[in-house]
């Protein structure tokens, strides 16, 4: 007797995780794949160019809230040069680079396969500069990189496509240090586990 109610409690244990996948379809570790429209400014000059990139999180949902931890790396086609920066003939030119993010989302889901959410956190990009002085020689030319501190909000849509897939559109706004911020939408594909 025993035996068979050892065997029904871990028949139990097993089946609950499973009824929870699909009470809640916004639970659980996801991973995705994000492309999208990345538009930046710096000290009012800006560029347009692709972002791209992975996700990470975990999710949890109760009911129809759901509160979740993500990180992301991404990179940035934006590439903008300005002539006669200092002297006649002199180009600046400024790279978006990797952009590393780290923060957390809270949302609504509507009806089984839809969330709305929002989304905030620390995000720290990096900008690389390339000045070309326009006189003879090279003496006055320099390339750096700087990574910069900053802060991330946004909200998007989400969609459960299956049982473990997802896509999903997000609008971000992300404002850095010296004057420099972006904003983007992407959409993204993803697996939940």
């Amino acid at each position: 007797m025993r035996k068979y109610l050892l065997a029904a409690l871990l028949a139990g244990t097993f089946a609950i995780p499973a009824m929870a996948q699909d009470t809640a379809p916004f639970s659980g570790v996801r991973v995705e794949g994000i492309v999208g429209y990345d538009t930046t400014d710096v000290e009012g000059e800006g560029s347009d160019g692709v972002t791209y990139g992975a996700q990470v999180g975990y999710d949890f949902q109760s009911g129809g809230a759901v509160f979740g931890i993500e990180a992301e790396a991404s990179d940035s086609t934006v590439d903008e040069c300005v002539d006669d920066v200092d002297v006649l003939g002199d180009t600046l030119c400024a790279q978006a680079g990797r952009d590393l993010y780290v923060g957390g989302r809270a949302g609504a889901a509507i009806g089984d396969n839809v969330l709305v959410y929002g989304k905030a956190g620390y995000t720290n990009g990096r900008i690389d500069l390339d000045y070309e002085d326009g006189t003879a020689g090279t003496a006055n030319d320099f390339d750096v990189g700087e990574n910069l501190d900053g802060v991330r909000v946004g909200g998007g849509l989400e969609f459960a496509l299956g049982p473990n897939s997802y896509a999903k559109t997000e609008y971000r706004y992300s404002n850095y240090e010296q004057g420099f911020d972006r904003h983007q939408v992407v959409a993204g594909f993803g697996f939940r586990f």
